[in-house]
């Protein structure tokens, strides 16, 4: 028979791809010993070896296979085992990057360097940083730069509400800019932050150029700090002398004021109190009494609370003014 004569015909049959198909059937025959191994391993009883399955994968390896699968199975197996490498090695970053890197240099040779940038609509983040943000470099080409993934890393910052990409062949970038505006500061849980109308956090508080921002606090009121405020704007008597505005159980308003004075508005009909109290300080100057807090939560009713030496006052005032009893015996 035998299959080494076969296996030696067959190969030789072919010519220059002998090597590679005799690699192929020999893995093959690998493959059958392992496999018989295996198998012995497991049954502790004389095992009962069939061959002729295992001689038959090897006459179909050596009649069926390609030419040239060998090769390509060994560069396939080459390439698997580098990128199990380069993940299991933690190296898949770098490799995408050099890969980028490498990509990117060949259309800046061919003419396509970023050589001018244009962003418009930029108020509070620098150029760099928007860039930074943008993931845009000196290595980056206007070829593979991708609009839509840099569209979405600038919208990403808080303080970009939208972004629009025009890339202008061979080398110009153009980025159009909707930017958040700062609109109130909001304090929680201990924490000062940046916030924008719709209540989108901007920035940690850090910078004295937001020191006149107008102050809300507790939680929801970064959401609900827009319609309030534009509500309180209406009653500048009362707006003026403002510290900041505490919304309470995410329900209702407490006005702190400049000096100290707070103010408990009522859960329902915020603007009518917001009138009363504007009045009251026109006319009778409430904001300037020896008071420490207001209670407009009733509908019917505002109850003042006095300061400490302005009730002991009113205490004594009144003792003052109480009648005396007359003992028996006293003229008229």
């Amino acid at each position: 028979m035998d299959g080494a004569g076969r296996l030696t015909r067959s190969v030789r049959s072919v010519g220059p791809q002998a090597d590679l198909k005799a690699a192929a059937i020999g893995a093959a025959v690998l493959l059958r010993e392992w496999l018989g191994r295996r198998a012995r391993a497991r049954i502790p009883a004389k095992p009962v070896i069939d061959r002729e399955p295992s001689n038959r994968l090897v006459r179909l390896v050596e009649r069926y296979l390609p030419n040239r699968l060998g090769v390509a199975l060994t560069v396939l197996m080459l390439l698997g085992s580098a990128g199990f490498g380069i993940v299991k090695g933690g190296h898949l970053d770098a490799f995408t990057t050099a890969l980028s890197d490498t990509r990117n240099a060949l259309a800046n040779s061919a003419g396509f360097r970023i050589t001018e940038v244009v962003i418009n609509g930029r108020k509070q983040l620098s150029q760099d940083e928007v860039l930074a943000i943008g993931g845009v470099n000196g290595r980056s080409s206007l070829l593979f730069l991708d609009a839509a993934t840099l569209r979405d890393k600038l919208k990403a910052n808080p303080w970009i509400s939208d972004a629009t990409i025009l890339k202008l062949y061979p080398g110009q970038l153009q980025i159009d800019l909707v930017e958040r505006s700062a609109f109130a500061l909001w304090q929680q849980g201990g924490r000062l932050a940046v916030i924008s109308e719709d209540g989108a956090v901007l920035e940690p508080y850090v910078s004295r150029r937001f020191v006149t921002l107008p102050l809300v606090v507790g939680k929801g009121a970064d959401l609900k700090a827009r319609d309030f405020l534009a509500l309180l704007d209406r009653y500048p008597q009362v707006r003026s002398v403002t510290k900041a505005a505490i919304l309470v159980g995410e329900r209702r308003w407490n006005l702190r004021l400049k000096d100290g004075l707070d103010i408990r508005l009522p859960e329902n009909d915020v603007g009518n109190a917001l009138a009363t109290l504007s009045k009251l300080d026109k006319e009778d100057r409430l904001f300037s009494r020896d008071i420490v807090a207001v209670d407009m939560r009733l509908p019917d009713r505002l109850t003042v609370q006095l300061s400490e030496d302005a009730a002991k006052a009113r205490e004594e005032l009144f003792k003052e003014k109480k009648p005396t009893k007359k003992k028996p015996g006293d003229s008229a």
